[in-house]
């Protein structure tokens, strides 16, 4: 696939990215997301011109498959193995700049305590870090106060990613938390999960959208963004 110059990193905006069903991801079009997929499985975005954001399957992460999969798709964003043992930052390194080669962005996602708070010196220039938002599926040991790059905000709940963009310098973020709910009737009602009042899958999934656009309405990671490049 030939690689997209242009970028949504341009317009000054959050981008935002969120893995599901085609049907989820063509409705989330409509509200300006961009659909994201694991490397284990392109099928749902198939239907696309671009691939937004290609995640890893990290429990079991293999890196030739993913490479492939990122010249196959040439991603806007992907998001290199986790940094879990500093000993691994020079492999992980190498990799994220093969994989550069194939997106836009590359994501680095610091989880050792002992990067602490010098990943501006230990991460390469040119790379965003990734913050995984806390919950049951994973987190981070390095302080959030020592994310000061531009950052990608890896799942969560919506409204715990608006908070640390109190804190961090958010520039994207992907989040399906919404899908899981919308299945029992809820809805992100831009402050909290609640029961839809009318109800109705396809209903709740345009509504949380539609309220997770207005928690970032008035953020811009602009001048963040026009430093770093």
């Amino acid at each position: 696939m030939q690689r997209i110059q242009t970028s949504p990193f341009n317009n000054g905006n959050v981008v935002k990215f969120v893995a599901h069903s085609v049907n989820v991801l063509l409705v989330a079009r409509k509200f300006g997301w961009l659909p994201a997929a694991r490397y284990t499985n392109l099928r749902d975005v198939r239907k696309f011109d671009r691939l937004g954001f290609l995640d890893i399957y990290w429990r079991d992460y293999n890196f030739k498959r993913h490479l492939e999969a990122a010249k196959s798709t040439c991603p806007v964003v992907t998001v290199a193995r986790d940094i879990e043992n500093i000993e691994d930052i020079d492999m992980i390194i190498d990799q994220a700049h093969e994989l550069n080669e194939y997106a836009d962005y590359v994501v680095l996602v610091p989880k050792d305590r002992r990067l602490g708070c010098n990943l501006d010196n230990i991460i390469p220039p040119g790379f965003l870090l990734g913050y995984s938002v806390p919950t049951k599926y994973g987190s981070t040991d390095v302080p959030i106060d020592c994310f000061q790059r531009p950052t990608h905000l890896l799942g969560g709940r919506p409204d715990v990613q608006r908070r640390l963009a109190h804190r961090l310098p958010v520039v994207s973020f992907d989040c399906n938390r919404f899908t899981y709910d919308a299945r029992y009737g809820d809805y992100f009602d831009g402050d909290k999960f609640r029961p839809h009042p009318i109800g109705g899958y396809d209903r709740c999934i345009r509504d949380s959208l539609r309220n997770i656009n207005k928690l970032w309405k008035t953020y811009s990671p602009d001048k963040m963004m026009r430093s770093f490049r």
